[in-house]
């Protein structure tokens, strides 16, 4: 009789041990898939770049800089090793920033606002910008739960024994947490 409650105790400690070895697993799984959406996005965005540009120089043949930048990161972000989440939203926010200069270009050549197929670009990337965005906070919602599971008791333990790290978040860059800055001199006024 005392062998057999021995046993039972050894199969439900076993038991438990799966569950959280399993849920650990899971939720680094969760982790690797919400990176796996940003990067799905920034390669729709990448392949809708060439058509961007291609459209754009035929109206604005003199913005040949604002252009050369875009396909010169995109072509970087082509380049950055896959496990680099940290330099992959670097470049991504800087291809972003120079998304919008080209989006503002439009304001400035009206044949150009007019083209049906600039038009349509710039609705597929401004949703799939918006969609990198999205997946970014799944991203980071998924790496809190993720690192939380590996703090708590009795998770730490089992964490700690397979060698389970923490992930990071992805970060916004420290430029970019700063007020812009607005100056109301009385010279500005009219």
């Amino acid at each position: 009789m005392v062998g057999l409650i021995i046993i039972a105790i050894i199969l439900v400690i076993i038991a438990i041990y799966a569950i959280i070895y399993n849920g650990l697993v899971k939720a680094r799984m969760y982790t690797q898939e919400a990176w796996s959406q940003i990067d799905v996005q920034l390669k729709r965005r990448n392949d809708l770049i060439p058509n961007l540009v291609n459209t754009v120089k035929g109206y604005a043949k003199h913005e040949k800089t604002t252009l050369a930048k875009v396909v010169e990161l995109r072509n970087q972000m082509t380049q950055i090793p896959t496990g680099d989440h940290q330099q992959a939203m670097a470049v991504s926010d800087q291809l972003t920033s120079s998304l919008k200069s080209i989006f503002a270009l439009a304001e400035s050549y009206p044949d150009l606002k007019a083209n049906q197929e600039f038009g349509k670009l710039m609705e597929e990337l401004t949703n799939t910008e918006n969609k990198i965005a999205y997946s970014r906070q799944l991203f980071n919602s998924s790496t809190a739960s993720y690192n939380m599971k590996l703090q708590q008791f009795p998770t730490n333990i089992v964490a700690g024994i397979h060698h389970f790290q923490p992930a990071e978040f992805l970060a916004v860059p420290e430029a970019e947490k700063t007020a812009p800055t607005v100056s109301f001199d009385d010279d500005d006024q009219d």
